[in-house]
């Protein structure tokens, strides 16, 4: 999976934006523009690395002749103590671009480390772990693509994707049968449609219909191991809802071929990373 280098681009030209507006009134009253350093980035626990390249862009984009030696790349498992990178270029351009590459940095492999937890949690099942549309506002390129580093799978990228009915599109259309069926009246013949279903009488109209893939919404594992029974194969099965790091197990156990987790983007814990200067001989 490869990021888009103009969506990478905009990104850090906005965050830089955002960060110095005029001028940083430490680094350019302070350092000499021509003033030339060395740093290097290190982890401070153990995990899985993803966004090497983008940070290292930041510093490219302020600095384009910045010397770079990365020792480890993306999906690499990594251990505290671990030398991720080292550079040497302009101290201005480089403490300027410190505190954005870091975000970015820890913020992806934060998300590819939790996801390698899970990913790790399920091992000899025949579930996947996927992650949702629960993404931040204009990041979902770099959280979609952490996931995929750190071992999972992409749900959705967007609404265009995918057919999904939810509760509230069936509540407000009037039923699961009469929802299916006017989509497929409408929709072209590659578009899936995806339902979510609360009890076995909604799994049950939902294969009438022929849904493609049936989301199992909050449900207990008793429940979700009989509706693998009952559906037999003539649907995917995604379990959603109250998923963790502690039942994730049980929940793929069942039988499920899918497990989406919001928690992948919507809430994870920044992976420690420092960026440390050396020192000048």
């Amino acid at each position: 999976m490869k990021l888009l280098q103009f969506y990478v681009d905009d990104l850090i030209k906005r965050a830089i934006t955002e960060d110095i507006n005029y001028i940083d009134s430490t680094t350019d009253l302070l350092i000499d523009e021509d003033d030339i350093s060395e740093a290097y980035f290190v982890s401070k626990a153990d995990g899985v690395l993803a966004g090497i390249d983008v940070a290292m862009r930041v510093f490219t984009l302020l600095d384009d002749t910045i010397e770079m030696n990365i020792h480890f790349k993306d999906g690499d498992a990594i251990k505290k103590g671990d030398v991720i990178a080292e550079f040497k270029g302009h101290t201005c351009a480089m403490l300027k671009a410190e505190r954005t590459a870091l975000n970015l940095l820890q913020h992806m492999s934060g998300i590819a480390s939790y996801t390698n937890k899970c990913v790790k949690a399920v091992e000899g099942t025949d579930a996947s772990i996927a992650d949702t549309r629960k993404t931040l506002p204009g990041l979902r390129p770099l959280q979609k693509y952490s996931v995929v580093a750190g071992g999972g799978r992409n749900h959705r990228y967007n609404l265009t994707d995918a057919a999904m009915l939810k509760d509230n599109h069936i509540d407000a259309y009037g039923g699961i049968t009469q929802a299916v069926t006017a989509l497929r009246k409408k929709a072209g013949h590659m578009l899936q449609i995806e339902v979510e279903v609360r009890n076995f009488d909604e799994l049950n109209e939902a294969l009438a219909v022929k849904a493609d893939v049936i989301m199992l919404d909050n449900m207990s594992c008793e429940d979700m191991k009989k509706a693998v029974e009952i559906t037999a194969g003539r649907a995917k099965l995604e379990a959603s809802g109250n998923v963790t790091l502690d039942n994730i197990r049980d929940v793929a156990l069942t039988g499920v071929d899918i497990i989406s987790l919001g928690a992948l983007t919507h809430s994870v814990t920044a992976f420690d990373i420092s960026m440390k200067w050396k020192k000048k001989a």
